[in-house]
């Protein structure tokens, strides 16, 4: 190769540098390699007193995340300076490579207090905080960035009475260093010590307010958040558009439509309104207000959209149940080329939930796995909701096992989803492993332990059917029970056939929810399965000279992405003779292999003929019998049901698993039922 730097002026390298700098930004080239560097300047190393362009060549490879080739740039450099070690130290620690950053640290023949700073940063950023603490403690001289970067540091790590004391020790306080103690504080829960602390605050900025409004709304404390807004503004202190944004989430999390008009009106007349996570911030306030047409109008206003405000409007959609508009917009991201990110992925599966849609699941999971998203720990937590809320446990498993990092909402999501699921040991096993690996069991735990115990009949574990016991222990409960706990109560009642405490707790549950429809159908069917139908007669009357209306018992299938409902004796459907011709074989089958109906969970007082065949056309039956004739042999037919699965229905579901040599997943209103090879995976337990 032809030496060309050598026989060119210093000048007309320099010319020739600038201009091709000139024409790769014209064309749009983001960078060139190594190997371009020598076709124009030469195989002679370069010279900072030579070409002071490095600056711009160093930062272009690292802008663009060419760790590799920066580094192979800085090395053709004959003697670089302090800020280009800098920079290339404030690259590796970008990418996360701290071994590199701090090798080539101690390499550089002249540390200034700049690099120092870029170290110390690039530690934390790294997630090193011991390493950073002993950068810190090795520092020739700190400033007040240094201080502050490592109380930072010490905030994000949750060592706040550490960082409390570094900042009282430093030398001198600007209004940067207040302001992100103020910002910890409120980051670590300690809501009280921001307060005070922003009020001794010497002098504030806009920053100082901002995080207060911010934090206050982060902590559950919106109201006040507002009345610093309103302080702040009475100060004449000019809010900027992450302010804004601060003040109109507020108004969102506490829906106080009138303030957050008012801001929308600040905004426009601020010139604010283009700012694309003020249209996100819009979007959420109008959504959560369940005004959804106005946030669809902002996100029609804004020609930028970025991913913020794309799933701004995704969200808003979910919030409001209108989860088949908030996968459109996911889809439409898409569509757009806007890649969605964490917040994106959590709100189009928790949509697919709302919509029981695991094959629309599965799709989002794709996405996120080829995003590199899938083991983050909030979609992570998302996917095992939504696989175990659609009936596949074991995808929800599979997706728990491979996530890296677990937090306890991680842990509970995957034990409620095995009680759910009657998988008992299963939870247990897993609660097992949170201990062994330190995690930190709540509320939800314990109870997703004992609804796991009750659910798969684990007596040594929890307990069951015991009705007067527990009858006993909600009088003596610290606290008034409320309706609901007398409704479970009067529901086990409802399945053990105890009509003296069922009795009783129906008669609390009206006492504390006169109109509660559900406490009338339990005791009318508590009555029914006693043969007990004068009474059942006296309810049904009282229903309807109060009217009160019993919930219908439905059921619903979805296939190939439509939703098919059924309710009992249903003869609607388009596919209803294929169904009850289906429906008619199995009956056959059945008595084969010595079923017979159960009269008892036939709740009209009609002959044992009428009986029978109203048991057979229950709604979950009728679905199943779609999924027979609608879908492939082998795969597994999933049954949604409003109301609590019947006994007979269960007995006979058992065995039609068993004749079709399928696994038929029904969940009621109490949990998920399994049912394979003549057995279900609630051991007869719900």
């Amino acid at each position: 190769m032809r030496n060309v730097g050598a026989k060119l002026p210093t000048f007309k390298i320099l010319l020739l540098s600038f201009q091709f700098s000139l024409s790769v930004q014209r064309i749009g080239c983001s960078l060139i390699s190594s190997s371009s560097y020598i076709c124009l300047f030469g195989t002679k190393r370069f010279s900072v007193s030579t070409t002071p362009s490095y600056n711009y060549w160093l930062s272009l490879h690292l802008r663009n995340g060419r760790i590799n080739e920066a580094r192979s740039f800085f090395d053709d450099i004959s003697s670089p300076g302090v800020n280009l070690y800098t920079m290339m130290i404030a690259g590796y620690a970008e990418k996360g490579r701290l071994e590199d950053a701090l090798k080539l640290f101690y390499e550089m023949p002249v540390k200034d207090l700049v690099s120092w700073n870029s170290m110390l940063k690039g530690c934390l950023k790294c997630g090193d905080l011991s390493m950073a603490w002993n950068v810190f403690d090795k520092m020739p001289q700190r400033n007040v960035i240094s201080w502050t970067t490592i109380i930072d540091g010490l905030l994000e790590f949750g060592r706040v009475e550490v960082a409390e004391r570094f900042f009282w020790e430093m030398p001198t306080r600007d209004v940067a260093a207040w302001n992100s103690m103020v910002h910890g504080y409120f980051s670590n829960g300690r809501v009280e010590d921001a307060v005070e602390l922003f009020e001794k605050m010497p002098f504030r900025n806009v920053i100082s307010w901002t995080s207060v409004i911010g934090g206050l709304d982060q902590n559950g404390r919106s109201y006040e958040a507002l009345l610093v807004f309103q302080k702040m503004l009475a100060s004449f202190i000019k809010p900027t558009s992450s302010t804004l944004a601060c003040a109109l989430t507020a108004c969102a999390n506490i829906r106080t439509f009138v303030i957050g008009v008012q801001i929308h009106g600040l905004i426009v007349k601020t010139g604010h309104c283009f700012d694309e996570y003020i249209a996100a911030s819009l979007i959420t306030f109008y959504a959560n207000c369940k005004l959804i047409q106005n946030a669809f109008d902002i996100f029609n206003e804004d020609l930028r959209r970025n991913v913020a405000v794309w799933t701004a409007l995704l969200t808003g959609y979910g919030l409001n149940c209108k989860h088949d508009d908030a996968l459109r917009v996911f889809k439409g991201m898409m569509r757009m080329c806007v890649l969605p990110n964490q917040s994106s992925l959590t709100s189009a599966l928790n949509s697919c939930c709302g919509l029981e849609a695991v094959d629309r699941g599965r799709e989002v999971h794709s996405v996120a796995y080829k995003l590199g998203l899938e083991n983050d720990i909030f979609v992570g937590n998302s996917l095992v909701v939504m696989y175990t809320k659609c009936g596949q446990i074991r995808d929800g498993v599979a997706v728990f096992t491979r996530m890296s990092r677990k937090n306890v909402v991680s842990w509970n999501s995957i034990i409620v989803g095995c009680a759910q699921h009657g998988f008992g040991m299963w939870a247990l096993t897993l609660f097992a492993q949170m201990i062994r690996s330190r995690g930190d069991p709540d509320e939800i735990t314990l109870i997703g332990l004992l609804s796991a115990c009750s659910h798969s009949g684990l007596l040594t574990k929890g307990r069951y059917g015991e009705l007067d016991e527990a009858e006993a222990l909600i009088h003596t409960m610290p606290i008034k029970a409320n309706y609901t706990v007398w409704l479970a109560l009067l529901s086990s009642c409802s399945k053990h056939s105890n009509v003296d405490v069922g009795e009783r707790a129906a008669k609390c549950v009206l006492e504390l929810q006169p109109s509660c429809s559900a406490a009338y159908t339990l005791l009318s069917n508590l009555y029914a399965s006693n043969g007990k139908w004068t009474e059942v007669s006296k309810i049904r009357k009282k229903m309807k000279d109060e009217g009160i209306l019993k919930q219908p018992g439905s059921s619903w299938i979805t296939v190939k992405g439509i939703r098919h409902d059924f309710l009992s004796g249903d003869r609607l459907h388009p596919s209803s003779r294929k169904i009850y011709q289906k429906l008619e074989w199995l009956r056959g089958k059945l008595k084969e292999l010595g079923y017979v109906p159960d009269p008892k969970f036939s709740l009209h007082d009609v002959e044992s003929e009428q009986k029978e065949e109203m048991l057979s056309t229950h709604s979950e039956r009728l679905a199943i019998g779609f999924g027979l004739i609608s879908t492939v042999e082998g795969s597994t037919i999933t049954v949604m049901k409003n109301l609590r699965i019947c006994g007979d229905c269960h007995n006979a579901i058992k065995l039609i698993a068993k004749v079709v040599g399928r696994e038929i997943v029904i969940r009621d209103s109490s949990r998920f039922h399994h049912f394979r090879n003549g057995a279900c995976s609630c051991g007869d337990y719900w």
